[in-house]
């Protein structure tokens, strides 16, 4: 038997064109990173300039685009795509800010508080005992646990480690050391009733979680408008997820859940470029 890599007659590759729903400045900022990310490990050739390796990366985490399907459309191997992606999201993750530096930056902008939750990416299931930890009783689903902060507006400034499914919000404030950080920044935190029990100080506490109705305790008309006052305020940091989860490559992550806190993190700076443009 006789194997051809010729195409058979009357077949041939075809290539089709989808609008990549990004802005230039973003595509522009990732092409500069390259270019002096090239610059300083001295690699003086790539098959293809900066700019196009942006585009075809950030296809790739905007619209899930297959690894196989962008590098046939530009004659590249699916290995030499891959790599870039790799390459793009250690760059872009190294740029994301570390939480004390974020609080500090907007208590210098004259800030008062900041919105705290939690979210679970979805990933797929895994066999194995090992992946029970990542299943969310709250959800329903396997998936992530990550800590998200935003400002008034719903801005994603900081972004957690990725945790299993099962972590609790307070759980995984208190490992971050959450109200440690917000003392030393002079800052509060409004969060919703997950965090109810993260703050203990009744006199001055930082974080504003709401009042929790029960049976033997029902809600009076002045705690469901201070519920309500305090959702409305909470509002924006459901608005920075949405546009955080804008990226479909984490509909349902394929990648392991160990570089998972990276792609969040390379994430959040071309979110933030988006919004902020």
């Amino acid at each position: 038997m006789t194997t051809t890599k010729e195409h058979t007659e009357s077949t041939f590759p075809l290539v089709y064109q989808c609008r990549l729903s990004l802005s230039t400045h973003t595509v522009n900022h990732l092409a500069n990173l390259l270019r002096r990310h090239l610059k300083a490990i001295g690699s003086r050739w790539r098959i293809l300039p900066p700019g196009k390796i942006a585009v075809i990366v950030l296809a790739v985490l905007r619209h899930d685009q297959r690894l196989a399907d962008m590098a046939g459309g530009n004659n590249v191997s699916e290995s030499t795509v891959r790599r870039w992606r790799d390459e793009v999201i250690t760059l872009l993750a190294a740029q994301a800010p570390r939480l004390d530096r974020a609080l500090k930056k907007i208590a210098r902008q004259g800030g008062e508080v900041v919105l705290i939750d939690g979210t679970l990416v979805h990933t797929q299931r895994r066999t194995g005992k090992d992946d029970r930890k990542n299943y969310s009783g709250k959800h329903r689903r396997h998936g992530l646990h990550f800590l998200a902060l935003t400002n008034e507006k719903g801005r994603l400034v900081w972004i957690s480690a990725a945790r299993p499914g099962r972590t609790h919000d307070n759980t995984a404030a208190r490992h971050d050391h959450i109200l440690a950080h917000l003392r030393t920044a002079g800052l509060g935190a409004l969060a919703d009733l997950g965090f109810r029990g993260l703050d203990n100080d009744v006199l001055d506490p930082l974080i504003v979680t709401g009042y929790h109705s029960s049976r033997t305790h029902r809600l009076t008309a002045g705690q469901k408008e201070a519920n309500r006052v305090l959702a409305v305020g909470r509002a924006p940091v459901e608005h920075g997820f949405a546009h955080l989860k804008n990226w479909r490559i984490l509909t349902k992550l394929r990648t392991d859940p160990a570089h998972a806190t990276q792609l969040l993190r390379a994430l959040l700076v071309p979110t933030n470029l988006e919004i902020n443009r």
